[in-house]
Parts: C-alpha cells; sequence; structure tokens
C-alpha cells in the first residue's frame, strides 16, 4: 500500500536528522554554496535580483574544476571579475535553479476530499477545490542525479518526495537538531522551531500507527535534547535560577542565501562587531521571525536590523513548543509502556510550565513577553507570540483565555479586520507591521478555540472569518496565495524585508483549508465586516440564543 503523504513528510526528517550525535551541527564546508571567493564575488556583483537564486543553482560539473577555472580567471582579473565575465562563467558552468527537482502527485490525493461538502458558501468551497489542487503544484521529488552526484547540488539529498513552500523556496522545510532549517547545504547551521513531535501527534492521530511510534521516538527525544545542550540560557530572578531556551546559533559569516546584503549591513559596523551581527542573523532566521522588532534590541537605532540580538532574548513561541513537546513525549512514552521515560517529560513539562509562570507571564497584562537577558526584564511589546502557550496548552490558570481576550481588546488587535498584525512596529522588516502571517493567524485562533469560554471561541471565529476573507479576496483579484499579507488598508500581498512576497504558499494555503474545515457551516465570502469586540460578544451572544427561542 502506497505510503501517505503525512508518513514520507515525516519519514524525510527523522531520516535526515541526527544522524550523528555530535554537540552541534558542523559547518558546511561547500567553498561555492557556503563560503569562499567564488560565493563571494558572485553574489556581490549581484548578478541575479535574489541571492538565493545562485546558491540554489546546480553545478554542471564536479566542484573542483569549477573552483580551478574560478581561481584562474579570478587571477586574471586580480580577484575583482568584471561582471560580464562573471555572468558567463556562471552560465557555462551552473545550471537554472529547480533543475535537480520534478514534480510529484501525492499517492493519497483526492479530487472531491470530505470537507469540502462542509463549507457552506459556494465561492468558498470553489476557492477550496482550487487550493486543494495546489499540493500537486507544490509536491516534489529528487531527481536521481542528486543522490549520485551530491557534490554538485545545495539541495540535500532524500528519497522521500516532499512537498515545497512555493516561490523561492524550492526545498523542504521545517527541520531539527542536526538536520538544517532547510533542505540545502548552507542552512546546515541552523535549526528551525521544535515542532516535529507535535507533527508525529498530528499523524498518531489520524493513522493510529504505534509501530511508527515506536521505531522513532528515539529520534524525537534528540531533537528535545539538542536544545536542552545547546540552546539553553539560565535567568536568575528573584533569587531563583530558572533554565528556558533560545535561539542561537554559534557560527559567523554572511548568510549564504542572503549573501551581498548580509556583507553590506555588517560594512556599518566595526570590523570586530561583523562576526557577532551575522550569528545573530543566523539565530533570527532559525527562529522563523527573520525579521522582526523582536529581535531588535540593541544599538543606538532599534529599527536597523544592525541592532539585533536574536539570541539575548528567550522567546515565548520556542519555550511553549518545547513544554507542548514534553507533554507529548510523556504521553507518547506512556503509551508504548516506558514509565520511567514518561515521568521524565512529564517532570520537564512541570518545571517548564513553573518556569514560564515565573519568568515569561506578565498577570497585569494577561499574556507572555519575551525576555530580555541583557536588561533583564520582558518585552511587553504586542506579537501573536504572547499567546503561543495558550495555543500550545501549556498553562495552569483556566482564567487564561478570558485574560487573553483582555490583552487583545486592550491591544486594539480585534481592532483590525482583515487578519492580526505581527507587531504593532512598523520597522520595515518582514516580520512587522502591516504584514499578517498565516502561522499566527493559527496561534491566536486555534489558542482561543481550544477554550470553554465562549467568548473566547466566538472572537476565535470572527477572527477566522476575518482571515478566510482576506486571503478570498485577495486570491480573487491575482488567482494566488501568499506567504504573508499587509492588511494596513484591505487585505492585500504583503511587503518588507529582504526579497518579494512569495505566491505558493504552503503555510498559507494549509492555515486556509484548516479554517476553512473546521467552520465551513458558518465562514462566508460576503463584503468584509467590522470586527466585534469582546465587550460587546456577550450581548451578541445572548441576542443570538434569544432569536433561536422564538417561533419563526
Amino acid at each position: 500500500m502506497p505510503r501517505r503523504t503525512w508518513e514520507l513528510c515525516l519519514l524525510l526528517l527523522l531520516e535526515l536528522g541526527l544522524g550523528s550525535q555530535e554537540a552541534l551541527p558542523p559547518p558546511c564546508e561547500s567553498q561555492i554554496y557556503c563560503y569562499g571567493e567564488l560565493l563571494h564575488q558572485v553574489q556581490m556583483a549581484k548578478l541575479y535580483q535574489d541571492d538565493k537564486h545562485f546558491v540554489d543553482m546546480p553545478l554542471s560539473t564536479d566542484p573542483d574544476t569549477v573552483l580551478q577555472s574560478f581561481s584562474e580567471l579570478s587571477e586574471a582579473h586580480n580577484h575583482s571579475i568584471p561582471t560580464q565575465q562573471l555572468q558567463a562563467f556562471v552560465a557555462e558552468h551552473f545550471q537554472d535553479v529547480g533543475q535537480e527537482l520534478q514534480s510529484w502527485t501525492p499517492v493519497d490525493w483526492k479530487d472531491s476530499p470530505q470537507f469540502l461538502q462542509k463549507i457552506s458558501d459556494a465561492k468558498l468551497r470553489a476557492w477550496a477545490g482550487q487550493l486543494h489542487e495546489l499540493w500537486k503544484k507544490l509536491g516534489k521529488k529528487m531527481k536521481p542525479e542528486v543522490l549520485s552526484h551530491p557534490e554538485r547540488f545545495s539541495l540535500i539529498y532524500s528519497d522521500h518526495p516532499f512537498i515545497v513552500p512555493g516561490g523561492r523556496f524550492l526545498e523542504f522545510y521545517y527541520c531539527y537538531g542536526h538536520v538544517p532549517n532547510g533542505g540545502r547545504v548552507y542552512y546546515l547551521q541552523r535549526s528551525q522551531p521544535p515542532l516535529l513531535t507535535l507533527m508525529m501527534d498530528r499523524y498518531l492521530n489520524y493513522t493510529n500507527d504505534t509501530t511508527f511510534l515506536q521505531e522513532n521516538i528515539e529520534t524525537l527525544a534528540l531533537e528535545l535534547d539538542f536544545w536542552t545542550k545547546n540552546r539553553s540560557v539560565s535567568v536568575s530572578l528573584g533569587g531563583k535560577s530558572y533554565v528556558l531556551n533560545r535561539y542561537y546559533v554559534p557560527y559567523g559569516g554572511p548568510r549564504p542565501e542572503s549573501y551581498s546584503k548580509d556583507a553590506e549591513l555588517a560594512d556599518t559596523l566595526p570590523e570586530g562587531d561583523r562576526e557577532a551581527l551575522w550569528a545573530e542573523l543566523k539565530a533570527g532566521a532559525e527562529s522563523g521571525w527573520d525579521f522582526s522588532s523582536r529581535w531588535l534590541i540593541g544599538g543606538s537605532n532599534p529599527n536597523l536590523l544592525s541592532s539585533i540580538r536574536t539570541s539575548k532574548l528567550v522567546p515565548v513561541d520556542l519555550n511553549a513548543f518545547l513544554c507542548q513537546a514534553e507533554e507529548l513525549m510523556s504521553n507518547f512514552y506512556a503509551r508504548l509502556g516506558n514509565d520511567s521515560q514518561a515521568r521524565k517529560y512529564r517532570t520537564l513539562r512541570e518545571q517548564r510550565l513553573d518556569t514560564l509562570s515565573a519568568v515569561l507571564w506578565d498577570e497585569e497584562n494577561g499574556a507572555w513577553f519575551d525576555y530580555d537577558l541583557e536588561n533583564e526584564k520582558k518585552n511587553q511589546e504586542f506579537y501573536p507570540s504572547n499567546l503561543t502557550p495558550l495555543w500550545a496548552g501549556c498553562f495552569s490558570d483556566p482564567g487564561v483565555a478570558d485574560k487573553a481576550l483582555k490583552y487583545l481588546e486592550d491591544s486594539h488587535i480585534l481592532t483590525y479586520q482583515y487578519g492580526i498584525p505581527t507587531s504593532l512596529q512598523q520597522t520595515g522588516q518582514q516580520w512587522d507591521f502591516p504584514n499578517a502571517w498565516a502561522p499566527l493567524q493559527d496561534v491566536v485562533i486555534r489558542g482561543l478555540a481550544k477554550s470553554s469560554s465562549l467568548r473566547a471561541q466566538e472572537v476565535a471565529f470572527q477572527l477566522a472569518q476575518n482571515w478566510i476573507r482576506t486571503n478570498f479576496d485577495v486570491y480573487s483579484q491575482t488567482s494566488a496565495m501568499y506567504e504573508k499579507y499587509d492588511i494596513s488598508n484591505g487585505g492585500q500581498p504583503g511587503g518588507g524585508g529582504e526579497y518579494e512576497v512569495q505566491e505558493g504558499f504552503g503555510w498559507t494555503n494549509g492555515v486556509v483549508l484548516m479554517l476553512l474545515d473546521r467552520y465551513g457551516d458558518r465562514l462566508t465570502s460576503g463584503a468584509q465586516l467590522a470586527f466585534l469586540e469582546p465587550r460587546c460578544l456577550v450581548a451578541a451572544l445572548l441576542l443570538n440564543f434569544l432569536v433561536s427561542l422564538l417561533p419563526w
């Protein structure tokens, strides 16, 4: 029987991950894709609008031949090759982006999945069908030459097919531990937020495949060990020491996929500060929030990217992900009959719950906040990540959902009609205002929806309605889904950051389809409506109840 898409995706991550149990992942050794004069000259010449384009191009021959030819060309031009000759060199020795991939249709893809029939609005139902078709467009598998000649590619080989996000992102994403944060050799030094354990939980809920869990649970444990060994930090508060986790990449050098931008940014700093800047940029990329005012806490101008200090903050979302993973690991081991390991992870979760409460929770504001290690205080700016523990179920106060609602109301977040903003700061970075991102909508919507509070559940639905209409309206105008949306003046494709907004787009499609599956009987494609704030919800719910009692 063919393996389901979920199982293939998990196998890809599990088999590539943590093959080595070294304390840190090895640095990338490619003198073409990761460091060296060839990379420097090509990227600084800006042959392509996007630096990622070059480092995704396969070689036409073996690296030693390419490096030798480049060395001769460079010496002939005193290590400053004119742009025209450099373009000719790249054309001779490299292939176009995407040549190493071929299309793949998931074997469990169906023409008319059942959830479509749950969507009442005919326009939304037709749209959902078109989004469902996109999985075939985003499905990829690697050509055999990536296995037979791995040295010619930045792409890391996998025998398993996968779903790409789309646009410039033509590789698998989300990996862990010693697996890069994306499937290219130049990502080897970075992880991404640890969500593999949650993926396993979703897979088990669907398949009940305990054998698969048994075969792979030690790899899940290694992922959490990686964060414990390499990304832990101690916080002293009130005479007590707490251990939490942070994003941290102990390697300098410009990011190959953003080489010219990192090099030019470093030129604004004293030479002795440049390696630290590059390490902080990589830590920001590891967080997934590349880049945001969340990390811009240093320097004389906090709006400048050169102020980035990612590793100096203890992030709410990262620690909520780990708290959730510890609970799931305890449940997994209990399911497999390993009581000692179940107790171990249960204890770790209890410790983290206490630590989240002591260090990151703010009772007055009703939310959790990133902790600034240098200034020894919480960063009380608004970010949707401040509510990640609600989404992850990592809290003990049963009234936390209502406190979170008040926090959203006090921050005026519920006045935004087109989606939840990523922040309230306008820095020009893509993970700031006015952009809104699908995963962050999911964090807030599902966090509130899981609550027993009727007010929270209704706000969750209204937020879902706002996001669906924004995505639907933009799709109706452009026939495309985007990685992010500008919500400042009606929904439109987002902007800012280091590259043009990308079409595709994996997580945007996924969140929309999830919301249509959950609320399909209520969601509408009609004109955007003003949002109903929580203080009005009680009256609205009561009115709905009374109307339902009337005889007509």
